[in-house]
């Protein structure tokens, strides 16, 4: 019997309450493919922060780097100020194993409400590629009044570049930010994007970008995908501007079937893609690295007026806890857990409250595991 060991961290706020929901439905179905999941808790997060100081050490990440996935809840607690465990957590890890690909499946149940009229499942399920690592998340930049010399360094596992500015300005103060795309960087998202297309049989990919005004990094990423495609002459490529891609998630969500776009502008688009899929406690994302520690997680945040309560939906840790499944190359057992989120929403007997139910956190999570022992390989 294969074993995999997974560490967990479950974070702030709901954070435990439904990666406890997405561990109960992957032990099902771990029981029905017949392999087992070791997992491996750790404490990171406002609790261990406001008692040590410590976010995610060296020391720490060299231990996660042990396994080859994450299973990630949340962070952000209103004891601590917006951004440090943001930062020091979750794009920490993001960084320093290089997880380059942020997928977001955009997919719409029966059963679930979406704000479009007219729309329904057949017209709602794409899957949205980010770039992970680069973009203006690279946190280069700072604020000057009068004269200064700055020297900003950008480490990543491809790269190490320095940027040595000399500003000088007449106003009282000014606040700068980078933005910073690699050729590299680039290639290698596209890339998987086209990968993903061929591998599930889509015939077109389409690329969010505003090289119309941000024209030396975009003008960059549309070289790459001009370069790209041309190793996949079955799938066809659209090009579109991001704030006209908003307006066709929410118009004609059926045209697209898998999006690749820069990581600021899929930052944005995936929230959106997640309210038109019938909300954050929908969706579910994965960080990974192909060739390294990957990381999945909810794109919902800790809502930590709500911990406790076990009101939150945790379908969407469920379901990153799918791509989980996928990524350890166990097809079969994702394919059964997704079956049955399916099926317990197309009933409808046992609802999230903000999908207008009244079940609370663990009966979701009840319900999907016991759906996943009835359903046993009948996929």
């Amino acid at each position: 019997m294969v074993t995999y060991k997974v560490s967990v961290i479950p974070g702030d706020g709901i954070g435990p309450e439904v990666i406890a929901e997405g561990v109960k439905v992957i032990d099902a179905a771990s029981e029905v493919y017949n392999f087992e999941v070791e997992w491996v808790y750790y404490p990171f997060g406002a609790d261990h922060y406001l008692a040590t100081g410590e976010l995610l050490s060296e020391e720490s990440l060299k231990e996660l780097e042990k396994y080859k996935v994450i299973y990630m809840g949340a962070v952000g607690d209103p004891r601590v100020p917006p951004g440090i465990l943001e930062k020091g957590i979750l794009l920490n890890l993001r960084f320093y194993f290089d997880e380059y690909i942020n997928l977001r499946p955009v997919q719409l149940f029966e059963g679930v409400p979406t704000p479009l009229a007219g729309k329904s499942p057949k017209d709602i399920n794409f899957d949205v590629i980010r770039e992970n690592t680069e973009d203006l998340y690279v946190g280069l930049g700072g604020r000057v009044k009068g004269k200064t010399k700055n020297e900003l360094n950008l480490y990543r596992k491809i790269y190490n570049v320095k940027f040595g500015l000399d500003i000088e300005s007449d106003l009282d103060e000014i606040a700068y930010q980078l933005m910073v795309v690699s050729k590299k960087g680039c290639e290698r998202v596209v890339r998987y994007a086209f990968e993903l297309a061929k591998k599930k049989g889509k015939t077109k990919v389409t690329s969010v970008d505003k090289a119309n005004v941000l024209t030396y990094a975009y003008g960059l990423w549309r070289e790459v995908v001009e370069k790209v495609k041309k190793d996949y002459p079955n799938i066809e490529v659209e090009y579109a501007y991001v704030d006209a891609a908003a307006m066709w998630f929410v118009k004609n969500p059926e045209a697209f079937q898998v999006v690749v776009t820069p990581n600021m502008f899929g930052d944005i688009l995936t929230d959106l893609g997640a309210m038109i899929q019938g909300g954050l406690g929908m969706a579910a994302g994965a960080n990974i690295n192909p060739e390294g520690t990957s990381m999945f997680e909810p794109i919902h945040g800790s809502a930590p007026k709500y911990k406790g309560l076990n009101k939150a939906n945790p379908i969407a840790t469920i379901l990153a806890g799918k791509l989980m499944l996928e990524f350890l190359g166990e097809e079969e057992a994702a394919k059964l857990v997704e079956k049955a989120v399916r099926e317990v929403l197309k009933e409808g007997k046992v609802k999230p409250m903000d999908l207008g139910g009244l079940a609370k956190t663990f009966e979701v999570g009840d319900a999907i595991a016991r759906k996943v022992k009835e359903l046993n390989k009948g996929v």
